[in-house]
């Protein structure tokens, strides 16, 4: 721990160096559009990230689709990083079929940045460009993500995985679907993957190498993990109001 926190410092000092009358990092945040993430109020989301009517598939029977706004809480560890996701990240997405054809429409990602212990960097998940939450009896459904990473000369755009290499989940469940409330409908379940690996940083500049070695990056499959407690709101896009 104490080399690490040293390389760490080592980083920022060099980093910050290497910023004089460049750019400084940016807060870590997001906008609120389509497929982003944000720190802003996550709990309080529900369903205002819900796909638009117009944005469904043409020939969508409205009382057929619903949204569902999910909140999670667990733990993911990325290389060296053991992160605790104490603040829900949240995602919402619309489902349902046309022509009895299973369909998705991808709402939005939210998520507050989560501090690396014992350094000055934060990673904060972003959604990464897919998702596939149609579930079977092999997975929970399956989400690329990026993870933006911000600290002290960090410059804005560094991340482990980007959009053209994002990182790949592929979520088994540990907990069984449980019904928290009928009106509105509300379920619970568990998640896991602990199968995917972790490339080296990207976009950071002169201090991803530094960042590499603070966090042990590329990470192999079977060190990172993550694992989730979600709640599902679900409403069908039928519902007056």
């Amino acid at each position: 721990m104490f080399r690490a926190r040293r390389l760490v410092m080592t980083l920022s000092a060099v980093a910050l160096a290497a910023s004089v009358g460049a750019t400084t990092a940016m807060p870590a945040h997001a906008g609120t559009g389509s497929g982003t993430s944000s720190g802003t109020s996550v709990r309080e989301r529900g369903f205002q990230d819900c796909p638009a009517l117009s944005e469904l598939p043409e020939g969508a029977d409205p009382s057929q689709w619903r949204c569902e706004a999910m909140t999670a809480v667990g733990h993911l560890t990325l290389g060296r990083a053991r992160l605790p996701i104490d603040r829900p990240l949240a995602i919402t997405f619309a489902e349902g079929r046309v022509d009895g054809e299973f369909r998705q429409v991808f709402g939005a990602m939210a998520a507050t940045p989560l501090r690396v212990r014992g350094t000055p960097l934060s990673i904060t998940p972003r959604y990464g460009g897919y998702s596939d939450f149609e579930s079977n009896d092999e997975r929970r459904g399956e989400l690329d993500l990026t993870f933006r990473i911000t600290g002290p000369g960090v410059p804005p755009g560094c991340s482990l995985g980007s959009e053209a290499d994002p990182v790949h989940l592929v979520l088994k469940e540990t907990d069984p679907p449980e019904v928290v409330t009928q009106d509105p409908l509300v379920v619970s379940f568990g998640v896991e993957d602990n199968r995917f690996a972790v490339p080296r940083t990207s976009g950071c500049g002169r201090p991803g190498h530094l960042l590499d070695k603070v966090l042990r990056l590329p990470s192999p499959a079977g060190v990172n993990s993550i694992d989730l407690d979600a709640r599902v709101a679900m409403r069908s896009y039928g519902e007056s109001g």
